[in-house]
């Protein structure tokens, strides 16, 4: 088993830190002023993670597969549904680019983990992968609702998008109240 060199590792680094840059498209074709990035969103979903109570799901393995999920958005950007990119090709280019990635780190057994989680969130098979799909959703309609309030827009689609698929109950609670604060934030 190698282990990455440190230039492997801060060349690896270099490519992270462009997800701190990157803003979410989603947002930026909404409109919003000063727009969550990549980053931003996987942090949260870290946090969330670690805020699930549910002793059937491997935890850690949740918190660090949000804090992957979006990694080759760093290389491939932030591409959505709306972009007329098919499910398939998107998979191919982020495919590509967790390898090119991970590629950077070596064949070392950090890498091969990050590729590892990567893979099980997009074969979305496992409990922590439906969690982690949770995960994602509801951060992004958090956001959603965060950004009507505090920019007095309407995101209608982000909402539309995501209705009823929720799986994990701790999670459906949590939409179930963002739904809530939405709804007294606009009456």
């Amino acid at each position: 088993m190698s282990q990455s060199t440190a230039s492997s590792v801060i060349d690896f680094l270099s490519i992270v830190e462009r997800l701190k840059r990157t803003k979410r498209t989603g947002w930026v074709n909404s409109g919003i002023s000063g727009p969550e990035s990549i980053a931003d969103h996987m942090y949260r979903m870290g946090i969330m993670a670690m805020l699930i109570d549910d002793s059937s799901l491997d935890r850690t393995r949740c918190i660090k597969m949000a804090i992957v999920h979006d990694l080759a958005e760093a290389l491939v950007g932030d591409i959505t549904p709306f972009d007329g990119v098919s499910k398939a090709d998107k998979f191919k280019l982020e495919k590509q680019g967790m390898h090119d990635i991970v590629t950077t780190l070596g064949n070392s057994r950090a890498a091969r983990e990050i590729e590892a989680l990567w893979l099980e969130y997009e074969e979305d098979q496992t409990n922590e992968a439906h969690l982690v799909h949770d995960l994602d959703k509801c951060e992004m309609i958090q956001q959603a609702m965060e950004y009507e309030i505090s920019d007095s827009i309407k995101l209608d689609s982000f909402f539309n998008t995501t209705k009823g698929i929720f799986r994990h109950p701790q999670v459906q609670a949590w939409v179930e109240e963002i739904y809530r604060r939405r709804r007294a934030a606009t009456d």
